[in-house]
């Protein structure tokens, strides 16, 4: 099968381990794996994709329940939050793979590394939360990151733009914070998330770098400036609006220019 077949297989799982599995099981291969040129776009019909669990019961991103670390019950809500980007994370990047045609190679081997990530850090957390004594699919979630994903599907520039170098970049962002705050309860479990987190913000920053790294790569074949394009595409796409605290040093490790840095911050 090839590979980028092999991500839209692993993408329309809908059980969270089988999909981890084989996630990690063909990013285990994607330095060596043969991808030869192959045209999928408008072949698949896309009713069954992404492959999702009947749980997390999915509500809007103001009907998720608070999550406050200074409980128990608050801290496994706030891990399942988390652990829920990252299932969304794994299909945001088998998306990548298999979505669009006619990409470099080296693409789509980027794609499928960051899937094997993805998957990685949503088996750690999934492990922590049965720690704590729940489950993935115990408490609600929001699908904010596969709407993005919808919205730029017919395009690989705006997807690199709006879903790694935009959403998935508030990772960056968030962490810091939120270790924060759980290195206040200090508990061994909430030193245990920390370490986790720990990993996934290093992660984060390589596949943040990916998205960079992509986003420029199609601005050059496409003749676009990529600062004075990426506010086109964010008001095209109605993204959501980028606050601060931005985390600058992890911005600036995962690939974002100094030009871009200042205009976030400027607003």
């Amino acid at each position: 099968m090839h590979p980028r077949l092999g991500a839209l297989a692993a993408l329309r799982l809908t059980d969270p381990e089988a999909k981890v599995a084989a996630t990690r099981a063909l990013a285990a291969d994607a330095a060596t794996l043969s991808l030869p040129p192959v045209t999928l776009h408008g072949s698949v019909d896309e009713t069954d994709v992404p492959g999702r669990p009947e749980r997390p019961l999915r509500v809007g991103a103001t009907e998720v329940g608070k999550r406050s670390p200074f409980t128990p019950e608050g801290r496994a809500a706030l891990i399942h939050s988390i652990c829920h980007i990252e299932f969304n994370a794994i299909n945001l990047a088998l998306d990548a793979v298999w979505r669009f045609d006619g990409m470099p190679e080296a693409y789509y081997r980027d794609w499928l590394r960051v899937a094997g990530e993805e998957a990685l850090h949503f088996e750690l957390l999934h492990a922590h939360l049965r720690t704590l004594g729940f489950g993935y699919g115990d408490f609600s979630g929001h699908d904010g990151l596969w709407a993005m994903c919808e919205k730029t599907a017919h395009d690989v520039l705006a997807r690199m733009a709006l879903v790694p170098r935009t959403l998935e970049a508030r990772g960056l962002d968030a962490t810091p914070l939120i270790q924060a705050k759980l290195q206040r309860v200090a508990t061994p479990d909430a030193s245990a998330a920390i370490a986790i987190l720990d990993i996934i913000l290093r992660d984060e920053v390589g596949h943040v770098a990916v998205g960079n790294r992509w986003y420029r790569w199609a601005c050059e074949r496409d003749g676009f400036d990529p600062v004075a394009h990426y506010r086109v595409l964010y008001r095209r796409h109605d993204a959501p609006r980028l606050r601060a605290p931005f985390n600058l040093e992890a911005r600036a490790l995962a690939g974002f220019t100094e030009e871009e840095l200042n205009e976030l911050v400027a607003g």
